[in-house]
């Protein structure tokens, strides 16, 4: 169980991001208890996070879905935040999004992200995000403006709706299914920022890594 005074368990799924780990998780607030998913690093990513206070959970299954189910089952809070652990986002501003589902005013809060300069959000991943979320509104009318970098439920309700994608594909289907379900959601503009000096993204880095994802993506529309 978590200690008293934690409102969410934020889940950081992870690989080889210990030079962003050192500078992110001192930013963490108090009332969040971290949940690093090492999801098959090379470098000194568990021990990083473990050294900073972070209960750490291995998942040998490659794939974000995968590691972001890894920390979901791990987390005990009634609610459960995601981010991602490479330092592009602020866990502070991730307060913001626990207050409205904590306050019943929506089912899922979710970040949509502002690049604080030019240059941080690369061309083609961020046409592949407006592809994808173009096709979601046209299709059943998903009402958010990005694919969920941040997002704060209830525990009980997000294993409840099964998403079962293991790979790049799974915030595509969560958001797909939290639609179909009928949930309210809240979104909020947050600071997007470069990642970390020593960090790679696995989708943004390169147009290859947005390809394999948006390949991901629509094996999830299909």
């Amino acid at each position: 169980m978590p200690p008293a005074d934690t409102l969410a368990d934020l889940v950081l799924p992870c690989r080889d991001e210990g030079p962003a780990l050192r500078s992110l998780l001192p930013q963490v607030p108090a009332a969040l208890r971290v949940i690093v998913v090492d999801n098959g690093s090379t470098d000194d990513t568990a021990a990083v996070a473990a050294s900073l206070g972070a209960t750490v959970v291995h998942e040998t299954q490659p794939g974000y879905g995968a590691a972001v189910h890894a920390g979901l089952l791990a987390a005990t809070a009634e609610h459960v935040a995601f981010m991602d652990g490479d330092g592009s986002m602020d866990p502070r501003q991730v307060l913001a999004l626990l207050d409205d589902v904590v306050a019943g005013r929506a089912d899922m809060a979710v970040g949509r992200r502002r690049p604080v300069r030019r240059g941080v959000w690369p061309w083609h991943a961020r046409l592949g995000n407006v592809l994808i979320l173009a096709w979601l509104r046209r299709r059943i009318g998903t009402n958010v403006h990005d694919i969920a970098p941040v997002r704060v439920s209830r525990r009980d309700a997000l294993l409840a709706l099964d998403v079962r994608d293991r790979r790049f594909g799974y915030p595509v289907e969560l958001l797909q299914k939290m639609t179909l379900a009928g949930w309210r959601v809240v979104e909020h503009d947050i600071d997007y920022h470069p990642r970390a000096a020593g960090t790679r993204s696995k989708v943004s880095g390169s147009v290859r890594g947005t390809a394999r994802a948006a390949r991901d993506f629509w094996k999830v529309l299909a």
